[in-house]
């Protein structure tokens, strides 16, 4: 039987997400993978982290100056499936050089992959989770070294909100990152970050996994907990245009 041939892909028929991940990164896809919007699909490329010692500002900045010359490899890579939107899911570049930083990264991007794609940053999707909560005292939590944490303050404060704390957990490579235990998360949020004068908090680091956790700790303390991977997610849905209400994954899937 001869059948019509499809006019558009049926696989990913809202929305074929392009995303990009360091090669150390194991939490990208597993917090995608929980969540998905029906008609949506994930695809993922990774660029080489030849470099993953983060032990040091100096072995930090080390790692920043390698993975610029690899991320253009998956972005080449990952247009030849044709994706709707590109989704950068690697946290640390996107925010440094501030605000300026960001804009001339999202750039760079753009003259891979052209006009008509959309594109999502991490230290972007954060500010539109935060303007969408209307947020002005907010106070960050990374795996990073005093050098990256200065870059997601810089940012933050030239966004226009004010910064109360950042607090660096200071992991010694990009692949234990990963491994970084609950317990010490939740500590963070709750001992160091918390207050009351603090109107949100969020989560820079796409290796760290907090889909699990801080939705709890939202219901808890009354306020928008916001990892950068649900950032990710939310912000390229929505510019996607998918509005979907994902319930049980944080604040900003379920009301933004």
């Amino acid at each position: 039987m001869n059948l019509p041939k499809p006019q558009e892909p049926w696989i990913g028929a809202r929305g074929r997400i392009g995303v990009i991940i360091p090669s150390t990164n194991i939490a990208v896809e597993y917090d995608c993978q929980r969540i998905l919007p029906a008609g949506v699909t994930w695809h993922f490329a990774r660029f080489h982290v030849a470099q993953p010692d983060l032990s040091s500002d100096d072995m930090f900045l080390a790692f920043i100056e390698a993975i610029r010359t690899t991320i253009p490899d998956a972005m080449r890579d990952i247009m030849t499936c044709e994706p709707s939107h590109i989704m950068m899911g690697m946290s640390a570049e996107t925010f440094w050089g501030g605000l300026q930083g960001n804009v001339e990264f999202e750039q760079h991007l753009r003259s891979m992959i052209g006009p008509q794609i959309g594109l999502t940053s991490g230290a972007a999707a954060l500010k539109a989770a935060l303007d969408a909560f209307g947020a002005k005292n907010v106070a960050a939590l990374t795996p990073y070294q005093p050098v990256a944490d200065l870059q997601v303050r810089r940012f933050l404060e030239e966004s226009g909100y004010n910064v109360t704390n950042v607090v660096g957990l200071k992991c010694d490579s990009a692949t234990s990152i990963a491994h970084t235990p609950r317990r010490e998360i939740i500590d963070t949020v709750l001992r160091q970050l918390e207050g009351d004068n603090v109107d949100a908090i969020v989560q820079a680091g796409t290796n760290i996994s907090a889909l699990d956790i801080f939705p709890t700790l939202e219901r808890q303390l009354g306020k928008p907990i916001i990892a950068i991977n649900v950032a990710n997610i939310w912000h390229t849905l929505r510019a996607h245009g998918i509005a979907d209400k994902v319930f049980g994954r944080g604040m900003l899937l379920e009301r933004m």
